[in-house]
């Protein structure tokens, strides 16, 4: 490892690349702590500790939503937008043809970034209403003005993040977005370190200790489950062309068991978010039943045990979903068909699709129970100790291990091309 970092500091690209994404992220964490003004900031984190999905999109947004920041919303527009654009490619035919090109696909990104804008100003909007409507102390009155030039700075914010997102990829160290979600969490843990120790007890010692190692084999199974994969064998055909002969050899097409990264989870936030936030709208309604009914639908979602089955049961469903959106089975078929090539045992074509299509189903299934597993940890772990307050949950530990590991692949490829050059 001190040999490869060393390599690292050596290649002056490489390390004028990793500096200057360390910059990027230590923008982001100085523009987190810049709250709007006018915010009563100790209303606000008693609302936080005491809702589980504020809480999640706290993570996700790096802890600035807490803050009230000027880049409270983080990173979540530009996500949504995305995966609209993904799910879209696959009912219109043009969009998944435009995926297939370059040029396409900078088009793709281009209204991505352009859908990004509206999205903020309306997830902007409502998270100011909700949060309003949650504890009037965190604004107090506020006119309309105000609100809509808060709208307009989140909005700023996040466009901001976006770009600070892009030029980071662009630097092939990562992705961007992910890495500024990871710097998020990460930054959380010295706080809440310290308040470990500052609030220690003789009596929590044994407690702390099966924290530690649950910690550990998450980080374990994470690592097992992200890179875990089932090498299906795939032989070309031999091909004579005037008097040579290709082809003929064997290689393998690997199926992950996690193919779907955090997204299942992404969504399964989005649609356990959705119906509470909209019952906070109607609970001050004239119509009796209308505001009955809003109450009741907060009541069952702040409801522990129906909030933990609902979420497991979203995240396993939605990584089923994503991996039919971006795995095809029946598009791989034919393009190993096309190139001579044939897993042993099994016809081209439609057999070969059918077969690709159970396998793959079969591998998801541990895939989906893990993530579903990995959301409710936190969840889990705060019915049998009791308490409301972790350093770091299951899903923080997912996506800071699946960033690790990807930004040390990409590490690692650049180092290799440059050990190709020497050659």
């Amino acid at each position: 490892m001190l040999e490869k970092i060393i390599q690292v500091w050596k290649a002056k690209d490489l390390r004028n690349n990793i500096l200057f994404v360390l910059a990027m992220l230590a923008v982001f964490r100085l523009a987190a702590h810049i709250p709007i003004p006018g915010v009563n900031a100790e209303a606000l984190k008693e609302v936080f500790a005491g809702n589980q999905v504020l809480g999640l999109l706290n993570i996700f947004s790096g802890g600035s939503m807490q803050n009230f920041s000027i880049v409270m919303m983080g990173v979540a527009p530009y996500i949504t937008a995305s995966i609209i654009f993904q799910l879209l490619a696959m009912i219109i035919p043009s969009l998944e043809e435009m995926q297939k090109e370059e040029a396409g696909r900078q088009k793709i990104n281009m209204w991505t970034r352009w859908l990004t804008v509206p999205l903020a100003m309306l997830q902007a909007f409502g998270m100011i209403t909700l949060l309003r409507r949650s504890s009037a102390a965190i604004l107090g009155d506020v006119s309309a003005i105000d609100v809509f030039g808060m709208i307009i700075v989140i909005t700023a914010g996040t466009i901001f993040l976006m770009w600070i997102g892009e030029l980071i990829t662009e630097r092939n160290i990562g992705n961007g977005i992910s890495l500024l979600i990871f710097a998020g969490i990460v930054a959380r843990l010295p706080s809440a370190i310290q308040q470990i120790f500052l609030n220690f007890d003789a009596s929590q010692f044994f407690l702390l200790v099966g924290f530690s190692l649950i910690a550990l084999l998450t980080v374990v199974g994470v690592v097992i489950i992200t890179e875990g994969q089932r090498n299906i064998p795939v032989q070309y055909a031999k091909q004579i062309r005037g008097n040579r002969m290709y082809g003929g050899t064997s290689t393998h097409l690997p199926l992950r068991v996690n193919m779907a990264g955090v997204i299942p989870i992404i969504f399964a936030i989005s649609v356990v978010l959705f119906p509470p936030m909209i019952a906070q709208f109607f609970v001050a309604a004239k119509t009796a039943w209308i505001a009955k009914a809003a109450e009741l639908v907060i009541n069952i979602f702040q409801n522990q045990l129906f909030y933990g089955i609902v979420y497991f049961l979203l995240v396993f469903a939605f990584t089923y979903f994503y991996t039919e959106v971006i795995f095809h089975p029946d598009q791989i078929a034919e393009n190993l068909q096309k190139q001579g090539g044939f897993i042993p045992g099994i016809r081209p074509g439609k057999h070969t699709s059918q077969y690709l299509a159970k396998t793959t189903h079969r591998i998801i299934f541990v895939g989906a129970l893990f993530l579903g597993v990995i959301a409710i940890l936190p969840l889990v772990m705060r019915y049998f100790t009791g308490i409301h307050s972790l350093a770091i949950g299951g899903t923080s530990l997912l996506i800071v291990v699946a960033v690790v590991i990807e930004t040390v692949k990409q590490i690692e490829a650049q180092l290799t091309m440059r050990e190709y050059e020497g050659y």
